[in-house]
């Protein structure tokens, strides 16, 4: 890409993330020529074209001007994408998929120069994800430009390749996903509000970060308490078991106190 023809972004899979990234991209300069998706007359596809002001169309149109291809589909489909527009993508064109999980053999079939840019974000809303990009950290691999592209719009880029991107989404997911299904959890095993706990949660995260994981533990299985433990798990609902034993398991782990708790964790 020359500097003066650097500016052509086309997107293909129009969710939150592709939307997001690419709404981003408006910002500093860049001009959407495509949108695509399953089909030129998907509601997301055109929802997506009439956001950045341009026709629906099939995914080889979209990126036949492009100089940067932006490829938001799910996982799965990355890869017959990819094969589905190789012959459309300009030679000297970058193509970037924002999956956390993939890396770059998602793209092999590709001639093209190729990269992977996962925003390690929660991306709720297009609006809220651009005010979250600033500061936010990107896992990146691929060709240099990935890492620019990332700066440019405000991220943090760091190198993540193929063969440890899996273990890095699986820990973006429970840093994230998990989080929720956890607050759920809090939740269902007390008529106390939920709003209650939530500064509690926020000192939490503040003393991982400033003390690590192993300090920051406190409570009961940090002290090893059995009988604690013993009434928490007499308490709180029978659908709760199976996910309070194996947190508390993971926290006995780390404070070296499975067997104290060996009777009730086991």
């Amino acid at each position: 890409m020359t500097e003066s023809a650097s500016r052509r972004v086309a997107l293909v899979g129009p969710g939150r993330a592709g939307l997001t990234i690419t709404t981003a991209l408006t910002a500093v300069g860049w001009q959407v020529v495509g949108v695509a998706g399953r089909s030129p007359d998907a509601p997301s596809v055109l929802s997506g074209s009439a956001r950045f002001g341009v026709m629906p169309v099939a995914a080889t149109d979209a990126v036949a001007e492009a100089d940067l291809v932006v490829i938001a589909t799910p996982d799965a489909a990355i890869d017959a994408t990819a094969a589905a527009i190789a012959r459309a993508v300009r030679a000297d064109a970058l193509v970037v998929h924002l999956s956390g999980a993939r890396g770059l053999a998602a793209l092999a079939a590709l001639e093209c120069r190729t990269g992977a840019l996962h925003p390690l974000q929660s991306l709720p809303s297009v609006e809220v994800g651009v005010a979250r990009l600033t500061g936010a950290f990107a896992a990146v691999a691929g060709d240099h430009a990935v890492s620019a592209i990332a700066i440019s719009i405000g991220m943090v880029p760091f190198l993540v390749p193929d063969d440890v991107r899996a273990g890095y989404h699986a820990a973006a997911c429970i840093a994230s996903n998990h989080f929720v299904a956890l607050m759920a959890q809090v939740d269902a095993c007390t008529d106390v509000p939920l709003e209650v706990f939530l500064p509690l949660v926020r000192a939490t995260v503040e003393n991982v970060a400033a003390l690590g994981p192993r300090a920051a533990l406190t409570g009961p299985v940090a002290r090893g308490d059995l009988t604690t433990v013993q009434a928490h798990v007499a308490a709180i609902p029978p659908a709760e078991f199976d996910a309070y034993r194996a947190l508390a398991a993971r926290a006995a782990r780390l404070a070296g106190t499975e067997a104290a708790l060996a009777d009730v964790l086991t």
